[in-house]
């Protein structure tokens, strides 16, 4: 493990560690503190989120885009903050935590036996919404999760959300696709985040006026198991808790090959999380390079587990 590795690994630890202690308020005061002084910075990260807005919001002036970045940045710090702390919640502060709305089209769907896929964005925080999901709903579900480096870091992760009631399998471990077709065809539930495509496999879809490349991996699970596609957004409000909801079905074409119908699929998704991203932009955590014009041959940069 190289020095820098031992570095983020003993980080995250003490946020697991320490965060999680603090009364609500000052965990609170303490992510808008660190937010606001890597948005003074101005780093690669904070750089580049500011230019994924300005796609999203096009008309915004340099001021304007500035604000974005500066709440996009406490936004991403909120999730940390909640994420360190969710293993002390009470399972009523779980409950009371998260209001969806629309939430019969994941019901109806798990009633019906047929299997659910549940789609997001990096948007709100997903880690809660899956907490809230086991707890509230009493529903386990599977779940992805790229392999971080140092593995330390992965271990922590796996363990996290493990303790949330989520089953999580390595992203390129090469039988994720396998299992959670299995999952789906025992009527279970299976929870994808799908805005950015973590692979060579993805489907070129128009996302605010461009092309981005999304993973096909939900449609595909969709077509060959049955399962309801189910998109999900979340925000945040002015209050502790947060706010999303459970879009209708996307249906599976009734013609067309099998990469016609995952292409149709997987741009309706990007249809949905473009209508959550622009109606709440300051809550879309995307810190890296997504659209294919700002991709370029050198390593990509790191990502957010």
């Amino acid at each position: 493990m190289s020095a820098q590795e031992r570095l983020t690994d003993a980080l995250y630890g003490i946020g697991w560690g320490t965060v999680k202690k603090l009364p609500e308020p000052v965990a609170v005061r303490l992510g808008n503190t660190i937010a606001d002084a890597a948005w003074k910075r101005r780093g690669k990260a904070v750089r580049r989120l500011e230019s994924n807005y300005a796609r999203v919001v096009p008309d915004a002036s340099p001021q304007r885009l500035a604000e974005l970045s500066r709440a996009g940045m406490r936004s991403y710090l909120r999730y940390w903050m909640e994420s360190f702390r969710l293993p002390a919640w009470s399972p009523e502060r779980i409950r009371t935590g998260f209001d969806p709305k629309d939430v019969h089209h994941l019901t109806d769907g798990l009633a019906a036996g047929r299997g659910v896929i549940l789609a997001l964005p990096h948007l709100g925080n997903w880690d809660l919404a899956g907490a809230w999901v086991t707890t509230k709903l009493e529903t386990p579900f599977t779940t992805v999760a790229e392999r971080l480096k140092p593995e330390t870091l992965y271990d922590r992760f796996v363990a996290y959300r493990e303790g949330l009631g989520m089953e999580v399998l390595p992203h390129n471990g090469g039988s994720a696709f396998g299992t959670l077709a299995r999952r789906l065809r025992g009527g279970g539930l299976v929870c994808l985040v799908a805005d950015r495509d973590l692979s060579a496999s993805g489907v070129e879809v128009e996302f605010f006026g461009d092309t981005a490349r999304m993973p096909a991996g939900p449609a595909l699970l969709a077509q060959q198991t049955g399962a309801r596609l189910l998109p999900v957004t979340l925000w945040y409000d002015d209050s502790p808790v947060m706010q999303g909801r459970v879009h209708p079905p996307i249906e599976v074409p009734e013609a067309g090959t099998k990469a016609e119908k995952t292409s149709v699929m997987t741009q309706a998704l990007a249809d949905a999380f473009a209508g959550g991203i622009a109606d709440h932009p300051e809550d879309w955590h995307m810190l890296q390079r997504l659209w294919l014009a700002d991709l370029d041959p050198r390593p990509s940069d790191g990502e957010r587990p």
